[in-house]
């Protein structure tokens, strides 16, 4: 995991919760939200990455508290770790 520096932390940490929003609003079928098939794709895709590059239960407790969508990607986030260094379990 990567050390990053306070302003870099905030932007990813705004950015994970807008994904987490869309992603959480449209599996809750929310109003107001359309569903776009490639932008939650993109979504997705992009808070795993974020979630890949930090701890996301250190680094965003209050998101993983909030949303159903980021506990399941940090979830996979964690997974990939294991599979990548042959961790716990494997």
């Amino acid at each position: 995991m990567s050390r990053l520096d306070p302003f870099t932390l905030q932007s990813l940490a705004a950015t994970a919760a807008k994904s987490a929003e869309y992603l959480d609003a449209c599996d809750n079928g929310g109003a107001g939200y359309r569903l776009d098939p490639a932008y939650y794709q993109a979504c997705g895709d992009l808070l795993l990455k974020i979630f890949l590059l930090v701890d996301a239960p250190r680094v965003f407790p209050a998101l993983l508290a909030r949303s159903p969508a980021a506990r399941e990607i940090a979830e996979t986030a964690q997974a990939c770790r294991q599979i990548a260094t042959g961790g716990p379990g494997l």
